[in-house]
């Protein structure tokens, strides 16, 4: 069965048997419980971030299967689904002003970030481009290299931003919010149907292979998320995920991003940091303006706003929203669309660039 999105074959059934990610399972459970015993936000996946980044650049083999992080974000389109319903709908015509918001966020981004880039950093222009936009690092890298730039840097710098992201906003949400990390309650199983869960399960999977076959940007995510919401608003099925998977989620995350730095040298991310560093406050200044603004238009909380403007990975910033329950379909929903509007945005702009260039010569 082959598919992008669930890729389901012998060498990547082997990869969830391998010495591998039996090495990233060894140093994140233990990383995970002692980050939650000296009580750092979001331990589960913090923990397991650092350490198995430091592992990696320390020259050890890590893996993250494919499939296990497919699973992963299935798991969390299920825990965002529980938030779906029919006032859900009624709320979205009103992000109409928050996606233009949105839109206007990724185009200063691009502009300004890619601009500090291209001229304190010494990357060329295509490549500051990509390293400037405030997230969807797998499009971006797969159209950094029709366009022939560096692959490296772009993906060096999504990765130290994503780390600096990850890192930072716990701590802004304990310390700014009466908001509170989820607390672990005692789940009823007797109480579940589990036919609605293989009901949710069956349905999310055949629309996660359609809109993988269509392109939508994050399908396993937005799959999951509609099949839950068509199920759930028509009364068909519902089911409510024990909260200790999130726990799960968080763990496959924080080491899924340490993993990407198997690849890497000390010496590359170190001469990336500082600039990746400066990137990423620019960023976040711009998107505590774009949520200053869209406060205007919705409800919702503060943090709420910036964790849909944050420019970090759309799975680790939901799994974030979930945590701390933070609007998690609102935060979802407004990563999805900026995951499009790059995907058109960014060819637009490359193009620009393009025929400017070929009118000059």
């Amino acid at each position: 069965m082959h598919n992008s999105s669930l890729p389901i074959n012998i060498s990547n059934l082997k990869l969830l048997f391998s010495k591998n990610f039996l090495l990233v399972i060894i140093v994140s459970v233990p990383s995970a419980i002692v980050a939650d015993y000296f009580s750092i936000p979001l331990a589960w996946m913090l923990g397991p971030m650092i350490a198995i980044s430091f592992v990696a650049l320390m020259g050890f083999k890590v893996v993250m299967p494919k499939l296990a992080l497919s699973f992963t974000l299935i798991i969390l389109g299920l825990h965002i689904g529980n938030y779906i319903d029919q006032n859900l709908l009624s709320q979205m015509k009103n992000w109409f002003w928050t996606s233009a918001i949105m839109f206007l966020y990724i185009l200063f981004s691009i502009l300004i970030v890619s601009k500090y880039l291209e001229k304190f950093s010494g990357y060329k222009r295509k490549t500051s481009i990509f390293s400037g936009a405030p997230g969807g690092l797998g499009p971006l890298l797969i159209l950094a290299e029709y366009e022939k730039s560096d692959l490296s840097q772009v993906a060096t710098a999504h990765l130290i931003r994503l780390i600096i992201i990850i890192v930072l906003f716990p701590f802004l949400v304990v310390n700014f919010s009466t908001t509170e990390a989820m607390e672990i309650e005692k789940f009823d199983y007797l109480s579940q149907n589990h036919f609605n869960l293989l009901i949710l399960l069956i349905f999310s999977i055949i629309l996660i292979f359609i809109f993988d076959k269509i392109s939508i940007p994050a399908p396993l995510l937005a799959g999951t998320l509609v099949a839950s919401g068509i199920l759930q608003i028509t009364d068909i099925a519902s089911y409510k995920l024990p909260d200790e998977s999130i726990n799960f989620c968080l763990l496959i995350l924080g080491a899924s991003v340490g993993c990407r730095f198997a690849d890497k040298t000390v010496n590359e991310v170190i001469k990336n940091t500082a600039h990746s560093f400066v990137a990423t406050v620019l960023l976040v200044l711009l998107g505590v303006v774009a949520a200053i603004a869209a406060s205007y238009f919705v409800d919702n909380s503060f943090l709420s706003l910036l964790l849909s403007y944050c420019p970090g990975g759309i799975y680790e910033v939901a799994v974030i929203a979930i945590a701390f329950d933070l609007d998690p379909n609102f935060v979802a929903f407004h990563h999805i669309i900026r995951l499009l509007m790059i995907l058109f945005t960014v060819p637009v702009i490359i193009k620009l660039i393009d025929r400017k260039r070929s009118s000059n010569s």
